[in-house]
């Protein structure tokens, strides 16, 4: 059987430090009580030296959360651990997580202390802690450009000391895989008390490898990986939990590790979390962004719609979505278009498919997605029982504030082109005038609407008219992402529709 990853959730403590996305102590609830559900083995409820408010939003975590571990953050002060102690009093599991820096530049230009100095701060720090909480995890800040011999001396010390979780932060983002896998490696080589308590990583995303520093991590030994869900954090972010867990999940055959998260709890996690901090995933991020599941190129959607494992290695049911969706646009092929309108009740011959096949092709080029509301207009528009005798093939208008409105139209009629122009009181009044013009209809406007049937700026637009000639009424509907052509279009359906079975000069 495949060997355990234990997940720390640092969301709601690295996570809150992302710029703009501090949390009140209901929404930090909301979250933890997600996290649960996705069943994380330990939260970082948060740092609660950091303020009053951070400090009650732990405790009421601590205490009304029930399943993982809960963890508080403390510098390598008194007052910060008895704070934490505080906050975390209420919790059934708890850990104490300390930190403190040790790389080079930070012992030099923000502690300004000797590496003797911090050993001894960090093994206090970790003896005091202890006296109040069994499960103390230590953290050396910025390990990974802190000197490999003095990250083992300092991590011996503080195990030594009663550390049970030794965390190695790549702070700074800064670390490659191979160069992190080699310090995990490192750590596990030259350090003789490390089997007494978990290694742990924490990993950020400031070259864009945070999550593939922490798997090369895991492959060199570390059991516990530190992450946030949607992979936000400080500056770029944390390694991403989605992304480590799924990882784990669809290569266990390569990794050989699993984790106990519930993962179709996911996606609600990640929706949670953006709706509370405002901090929206990009459409391509992976596992939950907007287009991980989503497929246009015809060539793709062929495949899912044989067989989903073609483009999907792992289901959309995986991580909490209903389905993955088969997004048309104009990189879609038939297969898809017809699969589509299938789904929405429309059972098309050979011929009409083609015709609506077309009129789709032609949308897409001025839409970037077709919605099911644009393939219902196009039914209703254009395969209609409704003999065609004057077909739209063009319309420009001119209008303006200091131009009289004029149209140029153009209708296709038993293979024959008519065009003609007039002038009207707006541009939609000259496209019907110069229609009249072709058509010799002459028919009174009764009535005209319209209303976007699709939403975003290339909303398709449906117009809707009623026109009449002596007691005879007809209604024409057109369809179009531009109002005049729409607007034309419903002219001469509702003008043919009033030609049939008339002495007009349809």
């Amino acid at each position: 059987m495949s060997e355990k990853i234990i997940i720390f959730d640092t969301t709601l403590r690295d996570g809150e430090q992302s710029p703009g996305a501090s949390l009140g102590a209901e929404a930090k609830l909301k979250i933890a009580g997600q996290l649960a559900k996705l069943k994380v083995d330990v939260i970082e409820a948060g740092f609660p030296a950091s303020s009053p408010g951070d400090l009650l939003s732990v405790r009421t975590i601590a205490e009304k959360t029930k399943g993982p571990v809960i963890a508080a953050l403390a510098r390598c002060i008194k007052k910060d651990i008895d704070l934490a102690v505080q906050a975390l009093e209420p919790a059934v599991k708890k850990r104490l997580h300390i930190f403190l820096a040790t790389s080079a530049i930070h012992r030099k230009y923000k502690l300004r202390k000797a590496k003797q100095e911090i050993l001894r701060l960090a093994v206090e720090s970790v003896k005091y802690g202890r006296r109040f909480c069994d499960d103390v995890e230590f953290s050396p800040e910025d390990a990974s450009r802190t000197e490999p011999d003095y990250l083992c001396q300092v991590v011996e010390a503080v195990i030594e000391a009663g550390a049970t979780v030794v965390n190695i932060p790549d702070t700074v983002g800064y670390a490659t895989p191979v160069e992190f896998g080699k310090l995990i490696m490192t750590i596990k080589s030259n350090v003789p008390n490390i089997e007494e308590a978990v290694l742990s990583v924490h990993c950020h995303d400031d070259l864009g490898l945070a999550t593939s520093n922490s798997l090369s991590a895991v492959e060199n030994g570390a059991r516990q990986v530190e992450c946030t869900i949607n992979g936000i954090g400080e500056r770029a972010g944390n390694a991403s939990l989605e992304e480590m867990v799924m990882i784990l999940k669809t290569r266990e055959d390569y990794f050989g590790f699993r984790t106990g998260i519930k993962t179709k709890e996911i996606y609600p996690a990640s929706r949670l979390v953006t709706t509370l901090t405002g901090i929206h995933v990009q459409p391509n991020k992976a596992i939950v962004g907007d287009n991980a599941f989503k497929h246009e190129a015809g060539i793709h959607q062929d495949g899912v719609l044989k067989e989903k494992r073609t483009y999907e290695i792992m289901s959309p049911e995986s991580i909490g979505l209903k389905e993955s969706r088969l997004v048309l646009g104009k990189h879609s092929g038939r297969h898809a278009f017809g699969k589509r309108l299938e789904g929405l009740g429309y059972k098309l011959s050979e011929k009409d498919m083609l015709k609506a096949f077309e009129r789709f092709k032609r949308l897409a080029d001025k839409k970037k997605e077709i919605y099911d509301e644009d393939l219902t207009a196009i039914i209703e528009d254009e395969i209609s029982v409704v003999p065609e005798t004057f077909k739209l093939v063009y319309v420009h208008t001119t209008s303006g504030s200091q131009t009289i409105p004029t149209a140029t139209v153009r209708l296709k009629k038993e293979g024959k082109i008519f065009q003609d122009a007039a002038c009207g009181d707006g541009p939609v009044d000259a496209a019907y005038k110069t229609i009249d013009k072709i058509t010799g209809l002459g028919a009174e406007l009764v009535d005209y609407s319209l209303r976007a049937v699709t939403s975003g700026k290339d909303a398709l637009g449906e117009v809707t008219v009623r026109i009449r000639k002596g007691k005879k009424v007809s209604i024409g509907i057109g369809t179009s992402t531009d109002i005049i052509e729409a607007s034309a279009k419903a002219y001469v359906n509702a003008a043919n529709k009033m030609g049939r079975g008339s002495s007009l000069a349809l």
